[in-house]
């Protein structure tokens, strides 16, 4: 019955009158949508013929390979289980490095591939954590961070690809993180997080075991390393000094002195150089969407980059020899596609179409950047999702998301839960609140410990802009997200009860002061930046309770939907326990669906089917009042 009913939406249409032009707009069902494709990353093989990534064709993250000239994908891994998360190719022949968990754990290995299928654990200490890094210049090893000499810190490891046998480069007890490595392998540049706004850099010397403090400072700026330069005497970092928005610097190591490379009217996501240093790439975060930056060094001129439909260029990856270039595009309708890019020629070539092949692009909804007044009046930046079978003169159920962080940005990239929920007639607003990444530094910092008031009250302030449209149903407008926005729409429920109708929390936070007594032992760095950004468990407890939604669950009056990974390592499963528990003693609606086999975020397509469907459910029945 389900199937039939699924193939009778697929038909439903719904005629429009624009002015004197007819426009048809077909409703799609979960599976539709779901047999979209996901890949990311891309390693280049020995001899550029070949390229790597990650896929969920399958419905899990597995290995593929794909010709540079084009062809079908063939997949190199087949777990059914754990997803794999493809690193990179060998050096000198078809060998692979991946990673992988333990259903969603975090507790990542590095796992070697070899030409005839074997694979071994190349860092098989039980119940330690180990992050691919960089490949040394040379190629002969590669660089990893593992916690297996304390739980509470990442040491640096050397790993020759000969022997295999680790060897210690960096002793880490100051919880420092790596940020880059120099080519000639005698400088480590690392970062000290002391408030996600306020870090510090230091210069390790591995010849004389010397380390120096490179960015003596006062007050809140930010520092981050970024690359080395090819000759390893120049250290490119990333800075808001007397700066709104992060821009690029050099660092002269044999002087101290450092000087602007590159510096503009929005944050700088990030900077470095292909193999040999003829291409610099920097990224660039323009209102929601990433602009890419090629210049050729040698030539001293920028690199034209293909013309594609709307949308943006991420994910760039040069190959050794500097001739061809991968790259990932994608848009509010359009799936990520990677592409290859020659650089003598300017040709370029899509290699993947990840779109389901059920769904017409026109169907969808191009997604547009808004801005809006909060209670203080500062302006907000959000994207709306405006649906194209609102008729005119009718208004139509909204719901807001709240993206993770705190601290993310909702950007204009392809979501398929957003558009599954347009589709189906939603308006959906994705709000960037005060503290959201990419707006200044100023905005990003507003939110400091006062998480779950003001930037609650931006969205709430969220309301008046969707009622001005006109098209929009007050009294039926919802709030949902993932992580701090599963907090965020706990808090709406709970702090603001009569705003909105209904509240979708994934995997959100309920109690703060258990949250940050129980962070993952391997997030030792952050700790302190989360206890002054958030609140210290054991010295501001008070607060902590006061804007906790667990200690004030009998506020919400509103029904709420509760989604969880059993094995989340960073959000507990027993705050979606505590918080449905004590919501149901309210004798309100509560639905909650938990997956054994996930962890912080739905990784599995067959669970995201389910749990969108189950979300769509909810909203049909409770939202718009569909009992059906």
């Amino acid at each position: 019955m389900k199937n039939y009913l699924a193939i009778i939406a697929a038909l439903v249409s719904v005629i429009l009158f624009q002015g004197c032009e007819i426009v048809q707009v077909r409703s799609y069902s979960i599976e539709q949508f779901m047999n979209t494709t996901s890949i990311f990353g891309s390693s280049f093989s020995y001899d550029n013929k070949m390229i790597l990534f990650s896929s969920n064709e399958t419905g899990v993250y597995n290995g593929y390979t794909i010709p540079v000239e084009g062809g079908e994908p063939t997949p190199i891994t087949k777990s059914e289980k754990n997803s794999i998360y493809t690193i990179s190719f060998f050096p000198e022949d078809n060998r692979i490095l991946y990673r992988s968990d333990d259903g969603g754990n975090e507790i990542y290995h590095i796992y070697l591939k070899d030409e005839n299928g074997g694979v071994t654990d190349l860092t098989p200490d039980s119940g330690s954590r180990s992050v691919f890094y960089e490949w040394s210049h040379d190629r002969k090893s590669f660089y990893y961070g593992s916690n297996k000499r304390n739980p509470k810190f990442m040491d640096l490891y050397e790993m020759n690809i000969n022997s295999f046998e680790p060897r210690m480069v960096f002793k880490n007890d100051k919880g420092l993180t790596v940020g880059a490595i120099s080519n000639d392998k005698k400088y480590i540049a690392l970062i000290k997080i002391i408030t996600r706004a306020n870090t510090d850099m230091y210069l390790y010397n591995t010849d004389t075991e010397k380390m120096k403090h490179i960015t003596p400072h006062e007050g809140e700026i930010y520092f981050s390393p970024e690359s080395f330069s090819y000759d390893s005497k120049i250290l490119y970092y990333l800075t808001d000094k007397e700066s709104e928005f992060k821009f690029v610097k050099a660092y002269d190591i044999e002087s101290g002195d450092s000087q602007i490379i590159e510096s503009m009217d929005w944050d700088v996501m990030y900077t470095y150089f292909s193999h040999e240093g003829k291409y610099n790439i920097t990224a660039l975060n323009r209102d929601a969407r990433t602009e890419i930056k090629i210049v050729d060094n040698v030539n001293q001129m920028q690199i034209e980059l293909p013309e594609l439909p709307l949308g943006e260029i991420t994910s760039v990856n040069i190959s050794r020899n500097e001739e061809l270039m991968t790259f990932y595009h994608n848009g509010s309708t359009s799936s990520s596609n990677l592409y290859v890019f020659n650089f003598e020629t300017g040709d370029y070539k899509k290699l993947t179409d990840t779109m389901s092949p059920d769904i017409a692009i026109s169907d969808l909804v191009e997604a547009e950047v808004i801005r809006y007044k909060s209670f203080d009046d500062l302006e907000i930046p959000a994207i709306l999702y405006k649906p194209k079978q609102i008729k005119p003169g009718t208004k139509a159920p909204a719901v807001l998301w709240i993206h993770g962080g705190p601290g993310g940005q909702s950007r204009l990239t392809y979501r398929p839960l957003l558009q599954y929920l347009a589709n189906h007639g939603y308006v959906v607003l994705a709000v960037n609140n005060r503290g959201s990444s990419g707006y200044g530094k100023t905005f990003y910092g507003l939110d400091n410990l006062r998480h779950g008031e003001d930037d609650l009250l931006d969205c709430v302030a969220a309301k008046s802009f969707l009622e001005s449209t006109g098209y929009v149903d007050v009294e039926k407008i919802g709030i949902m997200g993932g992580s701090y926005g599963g907090y965020m729409t706990l808090a709406a429920l709970t702090f603001q009860p009569e705003e909105f109708a209904v509240g979708v929390d994934l995997y959100g936070i309920s109690n703060w002061v258990r949250t940050l007594e129980s962070i993952p032992e391997w997030w030792e760095a952050f700790r302190e930046s989360l206890y002054k950004e958030l609140g210290n468990p054991y010295t501001d407890k008070e607060r902590l309770y006061r804007i906790s939604p667990l200690f004030h669950s009998e506020n919400i009056v509103r029904p709420l939907f509760v989604l969880q990974g059993a094995n989340d390592p960073r959000v507990l499963k027993v705050e979606s326990d505590e918080i449905v528990e004590a919501v149901r003693s309210n004798g309100v609606p509560v639905e909650y669906l938990v997956f054994d086999d996930e962890g912080h975020g739905l990784r599995k397509k067959e669970n995201q089917l389910q749990a969108y469907e189950a979300i769509l459910n909810f909203l049909d029945i409770h939202l718009k009042g569909n009992e059906e």
